[in-house]
């Protein structure tokens, strides 16, 4: 019995020593107790950054903030709250001033982020770019972008003003054939309307009484023996009733009074208009024939009201005519009509055209490209290196490296895909005529930035 209940007493003592160097253990290690939820250990680090979504996702917040399903976001704390001492001759570490959008749009965040298409923002260290009048673009994305130069330099512009019109005869080159006395066609030569002739050629027998009473007066006074002044007056009353110094020529020779005479042409040219038959008794003033040089020909067009201004008599100009798309045909401005079409606003301007193969016709439809430049060289850059708003005009100079700095620019004249350049831009200096405007966005979005950094620093003073 006693060897029994001495058994159980060294098996309890037993018992109680394993307890003890259990929960001795468990101290020791700091392991947590069975059933007792062990009180959270503060994060060890300096100061809260930010909060990110605690299954990883893109999701952050400055302030503490919780998931749909309870539970809390997890807090992202800086290093150290003091500035570590940077080891000799390593670079000192930059602070982050904020993130921006990947594709340049103007949307920036304090915290990490993704766009919706899953590009992490860019982050934006603190004296990254000093310069504030320059634009940083990384080469990677000059590539990408496809950014490109090119020189301001100097060159003539060509400035055209284009004007509708059409293909009128030449006034001066148009001649009408009528009598000076009352008369009696005898015959009409073979010409008919649209026929071409040429100077000299006949073109009708007329008879005419008072023509006829002039020419025996002119032979009396060649026969007699009188003085030359007596001979000279009847021969010019004569040319006073014919025009025809071919027909007193032939009266001086022969000495004699010709029945009817022939009247020729005066020019070489087109039949415009045939008013006359055989037999016809026509009167002083009569229309007969009308007849025009198709050698030389106008395009009368018409320039609009605001282009007025750059158009001056010899300058040269270039004329399609619709009938031939693929010819032009080169001229000279010989006038510039001193009167405006209230309607239309237009001026209408002529322009001298040779027309030796007779290609144009009249009131043929035409346009007209006359060019205004002066010929003079002036700096230009292409047109597709200004940006325009309106308000300013700026392009965007290339100074190496990636850097790129907006420069407001006064513009001149415009022509040919170039840009007169008068203020802004020196000459040499390269302009980026592609892909421009994507940094001139950046540019914007620098600025703005920047006056909201600058903004935020009075903030905290």
């Amino acid at each position: 019995m006693k060897r029994v209940a001495w058994i159980v007493v060294v098996l309890i003592a037993v018992a109680a020593a394993g307890a003890g160097g259990y929960w001795a253990a468990r101290r020791g290690l700091d392991l947590p107790m069975p059933g007792i939820a062990k009180e959270p250990t503060p994060p060890k680090g300096g100061k809260v950054s930010y909060y990110q979504d605690p299954d990883g996702k893109p999701e952050y917040s400055a302030e503490p903030k919780q998931t749909a399903d309870g539970r809390p976001y997890v807090a992202v704390r800086e290093e150290s709250d003091e500035p570590k001492p940077a080891a000799a001759g390593a670079p000192a570490a930059r602070r982050i001033l904020y993130y921006r959008n990947p594709m340049g749009l103007p949307d920036v965040s304090r915290t990490p982020k993704k766009d919706p298409m899953g590009m992490d923002y860019i982050p934006v260290y603190e004296g990254e770019d000093t310069d504030s009048s320059t634009v940083k673009v990384s080469p990677g994305k000059l590539q990408r972008i496809g950014v490109k130069s090119e020189p301001a330099t100097l060159r003539a512009i060509s400035v055209p003003v284009r004007a509708p019109g059409a293909i009128q005869l030449d006034e001066r080159l148009i001649s009408v054939i009528s009598l000076r006395s009352e008369a009696f066609v005898d015959v009409v030569e073979n010409v008919t309307t649209g026929t071409e002739v040429r100077k000299g050629q006949p073109l009708m027998r007329v008879y005419s009484p008072a023509i006829a009473s002039a020419a025996a007066d002119y032979v009396a006074t060649l026969s007699f023996s009188g003085t030359s002044a007596t001979s000279q007056g009847a021969r010019q009353r004569l040319l006073n009733l014919s025009d025809s110094p071919q027909l007193a020529e032939e009266i001086q020779r022969t000495r004699q009074v010709p029945v009817n005479f022939t009247w020729s042409s005066p020019r070489t040219g087109i039949v415009l208009e045939r008013n006359v038959s055989d037999g016809m008794r026509v009167m002083p003033g009569d229309v007969l024939f009308r007849i025009a040089d198709h050698s030389h020909v106008w395009a009368v067009v018409d320039v609009a009201e605001r282009d007025l201004a750059a158009v001056a008599e010899g300058q040269a100009a270039t004329v399609r005519a619709r009938s031939y798309p693929n010819r032009t045909f080169t001229g000279k401005v010989a006038l510039v009509y001193p009167h405006l079409n209230p309607a239309t606003r237009t001026v209408r301007v002529r322009i001298e055209l040779p027309n030796t193969d007779h290609l144009l016709l009249p009131d043929m439809y035409a346009e007209a490209e006359i060019d205004t430049g002066s010929g003079q060289q002036v700096l230009a850059v292409p047109d597709s290196a200004v940006i325009d708003s309106g308000d300013r005009q700026v392009v965007l100079v290339d100074k190496g490296d990636g850097r790129f700095e907006p420069r407001k620019v006064q513009l001149g004249r415009r022509g040919a895909g170039y840009v007169e350049i008068k203020d802004g831009v020196s000459e040499g200096e390269a302009v980026v005529t592609s892909a421009n405007f994507l940094i001139d966005a950046e540019s914007n979005l620098k600025a703005a930035l920047k006056a909201l950094s600058d903004g935020d620093a009075g903030t905290s003073k």
